[in-house]
């Protein structure tokens, strides 16, 4: 796994089958706020639930592939989509424009201790972080302020 993100979200393309719920004013467009929940999905969740690392829609599609379920790419896009939309998972971009996905372990802000070399994710709270970057946006007049941080290297494992 290699890249740093530049950005937080990117938007899924659409299919007819598999779909599911979307929180009202974040679906995806053309798409209403309420749909079913389907096998394809439950399938993809539990597929993100099974590894601690981030992962591409691609290789989450890989995985499913190989364990016998007929899930196409682009429903995976989808419902990868409708769990960040509901802030169900961290999503990071890499500097080569790829999107990556992971499972949160906790509701709350947090950051990541990310392994440039098997893409293992620990959360972490960052209090000092938290109020350096209040300070530094408070110091230039700034209100509303939102960031995210990473933190890359080799895990032990690695």
């Amino acid at each position: 796994m290699e890249g740093v993100p530049t950005a937080n979200r990117d938007r899924a393309s659409d299919e007819p089958d598999g779909r599911v719920t979307v929180p009202a004013g974040r679906g995806l467009p053309g798409r209403g706020t309420t749909t079913r929940s389907t096998r394809q999905g439950d399938a993809v969740s539990a597929a993100l639930a099974a590894t601690n690392a981030f992962t591409s829609a691609q290789e989450l599609h890989a995985r499913l592939r190989a364990d016998g379920q007929p899930v196409g790419l682009t429903t995976v896009y989808r419902h990868l989509q409708v769990l960040a939309d509901r802030g169900e998972v961290d999503v990071l971009r890499l500097d080569d424009g790829e999107t990556v996905y992971r499972r949160c372990a906790t509701g709350s802000h947090h950051h990541h201790l990310v392994c440039r070399e098997c893409g293992h994710a620990v959360e972490v709270a960052g209090p000092e972080i938290e109020r350096w970057t209040e300070q530094v946006a408070a110091a230039e007049g700034f209100t509303d302020v939102a960031h995210t941080l990473e933190i890359y290297g080799r895990c032990a494992d690695c």
